[in-house]
């Protein structure tokens, strides 16, 4: 099921560790369409897409009270009870990530300092369809909560019935959405974007989504809307070393695989026994899996690279750059500090990927695809503007005129000199 390389050589790295893709030309081309036809037709267009892409007819596309009511009581005691602790896991992790920001004189009379500002409308895009990832709403709406976002929107797609999963409605109601919105794929992404006649447009948008949904964000960023990072499809990569155990791993691998066909896994090892163990338990494992043809299809497209140490080792996971990161190896803690391109670590035997999806307090909206060499996970900085102050006395401006006004004249903008000079009489030619 999972290829096995062995010690392959540094050239064939980057061909090695290639994400599973489409043809982004067809991709965009396609995705070029939706976004058109809803900034077009609107809702018209939503439900026309609803029709086509989730076979079902859709009336009415905001969620009402009433439902939300209904939903509630499909939920199980148990499951809001474990919904409750990861919401308070996640905003006790995030509410740590404010900060009181300092005044600075950065010379007598010259004060600067920051604000950060939530932004006033974002939107909130949560996968549906064959797994409806309401724990995304809680690693969404929470931080965005925290960082004052006046209106929160949510978009995704519904079931055969027309309805969104009773614990999505739950979770939304539960972390304070504002608004929640039936339709789902690209044309969501085009909704929250250009806005239509039922569904706000907003400043950013959030969420993971296929390489549709993905495809469309990076596309509506170039009509000046702002999304949080382009998080396509799930992955995760394993570091093991002897002293793991295969079944551990196995599991690991195979909670990423289920996500869907288009997810990736990764198992980095020095060890040869470890890669044939593993692999053998992923066959067992995946047997007794529901999801079992999505995973098969991920594995598919997966690797175990087998490598001499564990320098290699880290030295090529930094090169792949891991959504999720999994180091199941002695001395786990001095292995994670090498590590400095992934979205999430995971550190020793017992810190498995899904706890980080769901409860542990970190945040589960993450780079993937190689993006984590430059991007951050979702945090409340995702929701913030910081916004830049200054203030200076008539004493201030004396003691900063001359390098400003020396500086706008070198650059041969008089106008900038100006705005110092009329304030303080001061005239650059008298200063050179």
């Amino acid at each position: 099921m999972l290829t096995i390389y062995n010690n392959p050589p540094k050239a064939e790295w980057p061909n090695l560790l290639q994400r599973p893709t489409m043809d982004t030309a067809a991709l965009e081309a396609n995705v070029t369409g939706i976004l058109e036809s809803v900034k077009a037709n609107g809702d018209l267009a939503l439900r026309n897409f609803a029709l086509k892409f989730d076979k079902v007819t859709v009336d009415e596309l905001a969620v009402s009270q009433q439902e939300i009511i209904e939903a509630e009581k499909l939920v199980s005691d148990d499951l809001k009870a474990a919904i409750k602790q990861a919401a308070e896991n996640i905003e006790k992790f995030h509410g740590q990530q404010l900060v009181q920001e300092e005044v600075v004189e950065t010379m007598p009379g010259v004060q600067c300092w920051r604000k950060s500002v939530g932004i006033e409308k974002v939107g909130l895009y949560i996968p549906g369809g064959t797994a409806p990832l309401f724990s995304t709403i809680l690693m969404l709406a929470i931080p965005a909560a925290i960082a004052g976002c006046k209106e929160v929107l949510l978009c995704s797609p519904p079931n055969a019935e027309g309805k969104l999963h009773p614990a999505i409605l739950y979770t939304a109601s539960l972390v304070g959405v504002s608004k929640i919105f039936k339709t789902g794929g690209a044309q969501a992404i085009a909704a929250m974007a250009y806005g239509t006649e039922s569904i706000p447009q907003v400043y950013k948008i959030f969420g993971p989504g296929n390489q549709y949904v993905t495809c469309a964000k990076q596309l509506v960023q170039k009509d000046g809307v702002a999304i949080d990072m382009p998080a396509g499809p799930s992955e995760v990569a394993v570091l093991a070393d002897e002293t793991a155990d295969p079944i551990f791993v196995a599991a690991d691998l195979l909670s990423q695989a289920e996500h869907g066909a288009d997810s990736q896994v990764l198992l980095v090892t020095t060890s040869e026994t470890v890669a044939s163990s593993v692999s053998a338990e992923v066959e067992l494992q995946l047997e007794q899996l529901p999801r079992k043809d999505f995973a098969a299809q991920s594995l598919a497209k997966s690797k175990v690279i087998v490598v001499g140490d564990l320098k290699e080792a880290v030295e090529l996971l930094n090169q792949y750059a891991a959504e999720h990161l999994i180091i199941n190896c002695e001395n786990a803690d001095a292995i994670a500090e090498q590590v400095v391109n992934a979205g999430s670590v995971f550190i020793g035997n017992y810190s498995p990927e899904s706890v980080g999806d769901y409860a542990s307090g970190t945040n589960h909206t993450l780079p993937t695809n190689g993006y984590a060499k430059a991007y951050s996970g979702v945090s409340v900085d995702s929701f913030v503007k910081k916004i830049t102050f200054q203030k200076l006395t008539k004493a201030g401006l004396e003691n900063i005129g001359q390098a400003v006004q020396l500086m706008a004249a070198a650059e041969g903008l008089e106008a900038h000199a100006n705005a110092v000079s009329k304030r303080l009489d001061m005239r650059v030619e008298n200063l050179m």
